[in-house]
């Protein structure tokens, strides 16, 4: 590694080398930025399945043989709090929305040529609430949803206020998807907003120099558009690009790429009072740095790759975009960074200025007492360290699931005031039924279609199935249930699952030779927990083995690796439990999403190691000429102060997705905000040096 290394990080700290690679970088960014935008790609109606998901199967075979039905179900909300709702009011909004000819809507029940029993079905039994069904066209891009939203609630909203008594929403998956859409443009933005303000302040504070907080910002800024950019390249090339992952890439960016420049200028300072010049100094700076944050990007870049093994699409979209992100960071932390600060030489520490020859010991704060003190009580420590940590993860058994994405937007959302209206007014599935397919192997009679019907309508908490659509010789059936509890709740989930695996005997009760398929959200849900469950071992097991190899290959020690590994496993399950206590505990949340604990452990595991892998290169370095104890204590005392200094920030980086109004990247952002704390102080200050002073042999 060092012979590839030293060459590249050479010729970069010399002046010739310096001034190509920050041109050549800026050439880059500016004729990237002429190509495609990345907002152009992104994608909000994700398709999280496999292909083969059974859900995915039925969606598609519904599509095939009734396509006019598959485009997407939305529902128009009216409500009125003080009473009964307005029936003349609700057709003047539709007549208006119908007049309109809002491009995109395909139906709307037409409630003015309904009889007067078939309309109250639409009216919720207090009287206070109306439905009314609505369909999208198929096909729709994800801009389209927010724009036909936007156009029909003015109309609508601008109606309802001439009566006075009327609210109007637009709610299911159509409108979900609309305010989905609006809700990460602006989240985004607050997003980059918060996380550059709150970098910013933290490099001021903690190194009380304006250009050591400018210089790795300006890095950052430089590797982010370039970034974005091939990830907006990939995007013309026809890779679908998730929302919420590219807002967890830019956390990652920010953060790794201040994490890299920390390392490297905290060690050019000290390479500063070794060599007058400043070329020099940086040339030496890298020879010691280069090939632990390269190795410690290799690291990332590796836990990213391993996510193309996950079924869940979901987490593969995350490896070529966390991949092509990081890969880029790895360059530019051989590159530009070190270009960057040897540009500015010792001003970029003003005004503590770093001077040549100067003997003086280096003050190492509280990190110097720290190691004294973990070195000679390595038990203690250690022990008290361990004891915690296991505390905290055994809260893990408490974990539970949350499958309603909608309560996890703010509260004042337009769709997610419908759903909840909707919700407490009519049998809570309607909210997002489930399509049935019957595909029979003859043709059924009106005895055995109906015999079927009532089958389904008679399992556990289904309040209603209706007959939606048949094909002329009723070998083709379909079905629309509604469950009476929430479609998105864990029990619904549970009886479709039993349903969907006692389908066979459903069907030869109704005495039908066939197969029966389960469309829609809850069935989704199923096939999500299970694929979800299956990729966490999985990406647990291939990034645990595939870590555990880098760290052989780094440390040439078959002992150190193991512990390494351990103690970031152990970090990853304590930050887990205590997360979700204080989640509930402080916010309310008492159930999670899923994906969280597989974002937490991609980003916890692969960040975690960085700190681990600085910390021992320099150990390694330093046991050339020490024995153990002593060259441990002059690795935790050398690195604590830049190892802490970046923990605070990336953890206060990944803190800044609190700032998003959507809670699975909230609650996702604090967990790991827990966990670089736990890995920064106790794992890689107190835990990793004791399991060294254990298992390292003594003899110089």
């Amino acid at each position: 590694m060092k012979k590839l290394l030293h060459p590249i990080t050479d010729w970069v700290s010399t002046k010739r080398g310096m001034w190509i690679t920050i041109i050549a970088w800026l050439v880059l960014m500016i004729g990237l930025s002429a190509g495609p935008q990345l907002g152009e790609y992104k994608v909000t109606n994700f398709q999280s399945l496999p292909d083969d998901a059974a859900s995915i199967i039925a969606s598609e075979k519904l599509d095939e043989y009734f396509p006019n039905d598959q485009g997407t179900p939305g529902i128009l909300v009216f409500h009125n709090e003080d009473g009964e709702v307005n029936v003349e009011s609700v057709k003047n909004i539709l007549e208006g929305i119908q007049q309109a000819n809002i491009d995109g809507i395909d139906t709307i029940v037409d409630i003015a040529s309904l009889p007067e029993q078939a309309l109250a079905s639409f009216i919720s039994e207090n009287g206070t609430t109306m439905i009314v069904p609505m369909n999208l066209e198929a096909g729709l891009g994800n801009d389209q949803y927010a724009e036909i939203n936007d156009e029909a609630s003015k109309i609508g909203n601008d109606i309802a206020k001439s009566t006075g008594d009327t609210q109007f929403y637009i709610t299911g998956p159509a409108g979900i998807a609309g305010d989905t859409v609006k809700l990460f443009e602006q989240a985004d933005i607050q997003l980059l907003l918060a996380t550059i303000v709150i970098i910013l302040i933290l490099l001021i504070v903690i190194y009380r120099s304006p250009l050591l907080a400018f210089i790795p910002l300006l890095a950052t800024v430089i590797v982010y558009q370039v970034a974005n950019q091939t990830i907006a390249l990939l995007g013309a090339g026809g890779l679908e690009i998730n929302n919420s992952t590219t807002s967890i890439m830019s956390i990652l960016l920010f953060a790794a790429v201040i994490d890299y420049s920390l390392f490297v200028f905290s060690r050019y300072r000290e390479e500063l009072n070794h060599y007058e010049s400043k070329y020099e100094a940086m040339k030496y700076a890298m020879r010691a740095t280069g090939e632990p944050v390269f190795f410690a990007g290799g690291t990332v870049l590796a836990a990213m790759l391993v996510l193309f093994f996950a079924d869940f699409r979901d987490y593969q979209n995350f490896a070529p975009i966390f991949g092509t992100a990081v890969f880029i960071i790895m360059i530019a932390s051989i590159t530009l960074v070190p270009a960057l600060f040897t540009l500015f030489g010792r001003k970029a520490f003003w005004p503590k200025v770093p001077k040549y020859g100067e003997q003086k010991e280096v003050k190492h704060g509280i990190w110097g007492p720290v190691a004294k003190f973990v070195v000679n009580k390595p038990f203690l420590t250690g022990g008290l360290v361990f004891v915690l940590m296991v505390i905290t993860a055994l809260n893990m058994f408490n974990l539970k699931f949350e499958f309603d994405t909608v309560k996890s937007f703010p509260e004042d959302l337009p769709s997610r005031e419908g759903y909840e209206i909707v919700e407490s007014n009519f049998d809570k599935g309607e909210l997002a039924p489930t399509s049935i397919l019957v595909e029979s192997n003859s043709n059924l009679s009106d005895d055995q279609v109906e015999d079927l019907r009532v089958l389904l309508e008679e399992q556990e908490n289904v309040a209603s199935v209706r007959l939606t659509n048949a094909n002329e010789e009723q070998s083709l059936v379909k079905y629309s249930l509604a469950f009476d509890i929430n479609p998105y709740s864990t029990e619904a989930i549970d009886h479709m699952d039993d349903m969907r695996t006692s389908s066979k005997d459903i069907l030869k009760a109704a005495q039908i030779d066939g197969d029966i398929h389960f469309a829609g959200t809850t069935a989704k849900l199923v096939d999500e927990r299970e694929t979800n469950s299956s990729d966490i071992y999985k990406i647990v097991l291939l990034e645990t083995l595939l870590i555990v190899v880098l760290l052989f290959v780094l440390t040439r020690s078959w002992k150190m690796p193991l512990y390494m590994m351990a103690t970031i496993l152990l970090s990853y399950l304590s930050a887990l439990g205590l997360g979700i206590f204080l989640v509930d505990v402080l916010f309310g949340y008492e159930a999670i999403s899923t994906r969280v604990p597989v974002y937490s452990f991609i980003f916890l595991v692969a960040l975690g190691i960085d700190y681990n892998i600085i910390l021992v290169s320099r150990f390694i370095e330093e046991r050339k000429n020490y024995k153990v104890k002593d060259a441990l204590e002059i690795a935790i005392r050398n690195t604590g102060g830049v190892i802490s200094s970046a923990g605070i920030i990336l953890a206060a980086t990944f803190a800044a997705l609190t700032t998003m109004p959507i809670a699975d990247l909230f609650v996702f952002g604090f967990i790991v905000s827990i966990g670089i704390i736990i890995d920064t102080f106790l794992v890689r200050g107190m835990l990793l040096p004791a399991l060294i002073l254990l298992f390292e042999n003594d003899k110089k």
